[in-house]
């Protein structure tokens, strides 16, 4: 598709869902992509096993890419050990032992089994591009929204195969790209504190592959939920002594 079929579809999707902020578009890929600026932000002093990054955490590229286009490094995302994993930045062996881990275990957050069966991107990534959907040059892996839960009944009642996931909330990035799947996540607490979400926000992630797809199934479900929303509307008049 080309940049104005994305942008078509940016902005249906942004319209029958009454998204608050613009669809992303995520590229992963071998080569840095022509024309686009790398994140640029300094690096903070590594900790003691080493790990630092442009940002806390690869979610908070989520935030950044908002209005604006980038590509980043495995570097850019080594501060968080579990997000480098999901995105298949990094191996597991090669976090296993890192202090933001171990952090994890010890609260009781995770336990060391549940680390082999997160799913991630496949084919070991050196780039990951973000920004919004409306203007992506490339042909993106993941389409990422953000939701309230309205917005995500509306979606599960467009794909009714959706899966919906927990902790961590970045893993949805690597079912939607490897699995062709479409993921919503009720969001996760190491991603929530260090993104800022508000706490009435969920995550989705689409392939990319599927999204016009997923665009069409949206229009028929809307146009069920405002047939049904009417009825509902127009038989509670009968009740309206009864309501505060």
């Amino acid at each position: 598709m080309t940049t104005e079929d994305y942008k078509a579809l940016a902005s249906e999707l942004s319209y029958i869902l009454s998204l608050q902020t613009a669809p992303l578009a995520i590229t992963f890929s071998q080569h840095a992509p022509e024309g686009i600026h790398a994140y640029d932000a300094s690096m903070p002093a590594p900790t003691a096993d080493g790990r630092t990054g442009r940002v806390p955490a690869g979610c908070v590229f989520w935030i950044k890419a908002q209005d604006r286009t980038f590509t980043t490094t495995a570097e850019d995302h080594g501060n968080c050990s579990v997000g480098s994993v999901t995105h298949g930045l990094k191996t597991l062996a090669e976090v296993a032992h890192n202090s933001d881990v171990a952090c994890l275990v010890d609260a009781g957050w995770v336990t060391p089994e549940v680390f082999p069966q997160i799913p991630v991107v496949k084919g070991t990534p050196r780039y990951v591009t973000y920004g919004p959907l409306y203007e992506t040059s490339l042909e993106p892996d993941v389409v990422f929204l953000r939701l309230n839960a309205k917005q995500a009944m509306v979606l599960s009642d467009a794909v009714p195969e959706i899966t919906f996931q927990g902790k961590p909330q970045c893993h949805i990035i690597a079912i939607a790209k490897e699995q062709n799947k479409v993921a919503i996540s009720v969001g996760c607490m190491l991603s929530r504190v260090r993104t800022g979400m508000a706490i009435t926000e969920m995550t989705c992630a689409i392939p990319a592959r599927r999204l016009h797809e997923v665009v069409e199934k949206l229009r028929s479900a809307c146009t069920a939920d405002k047939a049904v929303a009417a009825y509902a509307s127009d038989d509670s008049k009968r009740f309206g002594q009864y309501l505060a």
